[in-house]
Parts: C-alpha cells; sequence; structure tokens
C-alpha cells in the first residue's frame, strides 16, 4: 500500500469527519443484506445508531437532529437501497421521538434521497451511475457561475488573500503531508475552505441556495471523490492536477476574466466525474465514496 494510501486508511478507520460538510457525516459501509435476515445488520446500526444519536443531542432543533441522525443511518448503509424505513425502528436506533423523525423524513423526500411508496412511508432511494454523473455536472455548472460573478465583482486583491491563502495550504499538503492522517484531513479542509470562499465571493445568495442543494448528494460534493480518489493508481498526480484548477481560477478570478473562471470551474468538476469513472471499477474505492452505498450499477 502505498504512502498516500497508508495516510488516507488511518483517517478513514478512525471515522474522521473532516471528509464532508454538514452533509457529510458517514461511517463504513456495510455489506447489503437480505431483508428477510433482519438482525444481519444489528451491529452496523448499532454503530450508526450511535453516532447519529450524537448527532441529535448536539443540536439545538429536534427535527434538524433527526436530520442528521437519518442521513448518518442512510449514507452509512444501515439501510439498503429499496428498503422501507419504520419511524419507530429509527426511533428506537437513535433515541428521538417519531414527530421530528417524521418531519426528517419529509425533508430527506425534498431532497431526493428517500421516496414515498404505495403502500404508505418512505423508503431508500437508490442512485444510478447517471444520477451521480449528472449531479456532479449540475454542481460544476453552478459552481463555475459562482466563479464568474466572483471575477465580475472585481475584487481587490486584499479581499482575494484568504483564497490565496487556501492554495498556499494545499500546495503545502500536496508536497509534504499527503501521505499521513494528518495531512488527508488538512487537505480536505483547505478544499472544502476553497469552494466555500470562491462561492461566497459570487455574492449571490439565489446562487450559493442551488449550490447548497446541489452538493446535498454527498457524492456530488467538492470533497466527495478525495477518499476514494486516494486509493487510485497515481493519486497524487490526480491532486497535483486538481490543485493546479484551483490556481488557474483563482488566477482568472484575479484577473477579472470570468469566462475562463467559468470554464475552469466547470472542466474541475468533471475531474470529479472522471475520478468517480475509476472508482466504479474498485469496490474498495467505491466503499470510501460518501452515500456510495446508494449507487446502483445499471
Amino acid at each position: 500500500m502505498s504512502g498516500a494510501n497508508q495516510g488516507w486508511a488511518a483517517v478513514h478507520r478512525r471515522g474522521t469527519r473532516e471528509a464532508e460538510t454538514a452533509l457529510e457525516g458517514t461511517l463504513p459501509q456495510t455489506p447489503h443484506r437480505d431483508s428477510s435476515a433482519r438482525g444481519e445488520h444489528a451491529p452496523a446500526r448499532a454503530v450508526a445508531s450511535r453516532d447519529a444519536s450524537e448527532n441529535a443531542d448536539r443540536n439545538p432543533s429536534r427535527t434538524e437532529g433527526a436530520l442528521l441522525a437519518m442521513r448518518e443511518l442512510i449514507f452509512s448503509g444501515a439501510f439498503r437501497p429499496g428498503e422501507r424505513i419504520s419511524e419507530l425502528t429509527v426511533a428506537e436506533l437513535t433515541g428521538i421521538s417519531r414527530t421530528p423523525i417524521r418531519s426528517a423524513l419529509q425533508q430527506l423526500s425534498h431532497e431526493g434521497f428517500v421516496e414515498v411508496i404505495p403502500s404508505g412511508g418512505y423508503a431508500v432511494r437508490s442512485f444510478s451511475e447517471k444520477d451521480v454523473f449528472d449531479a456532479i455536472e449540475v454542481r460544476g455548472a453552478l459552481e463555475g457561475l459562482a466563479a464568474r460573478l466572483a471575477a465580475e465583482r472585481g475584487y481587490s486583491a486584499g479581499r482575494l488573500r484568504p483564497l490565496e491563502d487556501c492554495l498556499d495550504e494545499l500546495d503545502s499538503v500536496i508536497e509534504r503531508e499527503l501521505g499521513t492522517e494528518e495531512g488527508f484531513s488538512r487537505y480536505m479542509a483547505a478544499n472544502r475552505r476553497l469552494h466555500a470562499l470562491i462561492l461566497e465571493l459570487a455574492d449571490s445568495p439565489v446562487l450559493k441556495q442551488q449550490v447548497e442543494r446541489a452538493v446535498a448528494l454527498p457524492f456530488a460534493s467538492p470533497s466527495g471523490f478525495i477518499m476514494a480518489q486516494s486509493t487510485l493508481p497515481d493519486s497524487r498526480k490526480l491532486f497535483v492536477v486538481a490543485q493546479d484548477q484551483h490556481r488557474c481560477v483563482v488566477e482568472a478570478i484575479a484577473e477579472r476574466e470570468g469566462a475562463r473562471a467559468e470554464r475552469i470551474m466547470q472542466e474541475h468538476a468533471r475531474l470529479a466525474a472522471r475520478n468517480l469513472r475509476l472508482a466504479l471499477r474498485s469496490e474498495s474505492a467505491l466503499k470510501l465514496i460518501p452515500g456510495g452505498a446508494l449507487i446502483r450499477n445499471d
């Protein structure tokens, strides 16, 4: 195993929470089970329910806490795609009452993670590979627009300094720390911050809302494939390419080249799509994608 792979393996084993945004509280994937063998997922559900319950307890809003808990369970694979979600089962697993769970399921339905079933209630939704590629393309289009608007705002060098700081940190990690647990955590945090800063510079609440909606699918987020990417051949080269795109888009924003910034950001998202194609060929890599248990092979 390469140094980069060993570094990520340590991160994954310890269940780091640095890999995603508020939507990214994923757990190690668990095998799909036969629906007749209800006890087979008991250990996985016990682990998922503990983390889900902790998320709910930390959140002042019971509905929001239930929402985080439900995402935790679904992304971890505790409920398999197509399986009906019992409010009572979730309540028992998380210690949350059924009323906020019901509200959370309604919200998850709007987000596309669960769907209403004819017999009543909700079932976990699965996603085709096409769904995932489309989600990445939508995110790229929206982030491209954000980069163009940021460039057209005409910010001063001082206002763009946080972007430069992010780039410097990413350079440092790639050059010296990428094969370590701390390095991976720093890379993901800085990558997430860079994308958030570009969106902030776009200065458009409407666009921000649409981007947040687009990245609600964990595998469509900017950090969605970093885990899987680290296991791929020549993984360091992939990080170097992504970083070069980061630098180019920041340069375009600084030079007020809106069209160029937009194109680069769209191409940056397509790099994630390429990484997905590679990850789909590797079971071990696919397991490291947040929400990967929901992706089906058509």
